[in-house]
């Protein structure tokens, strides 16, 4: 096959292009669109719009935090170096891996992925929280919440699977907490990082 004539930009463009086409007809404000535009051409299946869902002010949270420096935290590496740094760095954010910040070892019936989000602590508090792999990493953030210990300004809820993913989710969306989740199964740490991407792009632009 020969390659298309084109810069890796105007691919991106290109592809863009073709998403806001192929996306069905979905209740959205321009800004969660774009979010949606970014995790569909990171998947390449259409079909996932209809399945992200946003608390009703979750981009503005989500912007507002950046705007303002966030600090932004991932439940694993490979959602931490998905995140554009650049991006991070103009708008004077900090991002961490709760895994790599972790001290010490799990308890005997917890993940590594949850502990690590009970060692951050009060430092989610007003944070960005991108999670894209575990869902207990979900649902410690959610048991935090509940405990007054932290609130973040936004979830991206994101965990990928067949054991607890659904279902931390689901607990996610039913709390009065601004977040972007994908209903279901699917997930993973590239959409998470996507969804992240999309978010400073807009922050970005409306700074």
């Amino acid at each position: 096959m020969k390659k298309p004539g084109l810069s890796g930009r105007e691919i991106e463009e290109l592809s863009l292009s073709i998403v806001d086409g192929l996306l069905p007809p979905l209740a959205l404000s321009p800004e969660e669109r774009q979010v949606v535009m970014r995790l569909v051409h990171t998947c390449g299946d259409p079909s996932l719009s209809e399945f992200v869902v946003f608390h009703p002010g979750a981009v503005q949270a989500a912007l507002n935090a950046l705007r303002n420096g966030c600090r932004i935290f991932s439940d694993v590496r490979m959602v931490y170096t998905g995140i554009d740094s650049s991006r991070v760095k103009a708008l004077g954010c900090e991002v961490h891996c709760a895994l790599s910040e972790m001290k010490g070892e799990p308890g005997e019936k917890e993940t590594r992925s949850g502990a690590a989000m009970r060692y951050l602590g009060s430092r989610l508090d007003g944070s960005l929280v991108a999670i894209g792999n575990a869902p207990t990493a979900l649902l410690s953030v959610l048991e935090m919440i509940n405990s007054g210990i932290a609130r973040p300004a936004v979830i991206i809820g994101m965990p990928v699977g067949f054991v607890a993913s659904k279902e931390s989710k689901e607990e996610l969306m039913s709390r009065d907490v601004p977040y972007i989740a994908i209903r279901g199964t699917r997930g993973g740490s590239p959409l998470a990082a996507a969804a992240v991407n999309a978010l400073l792009r807009l922050a970005i632009r409306q700074t």
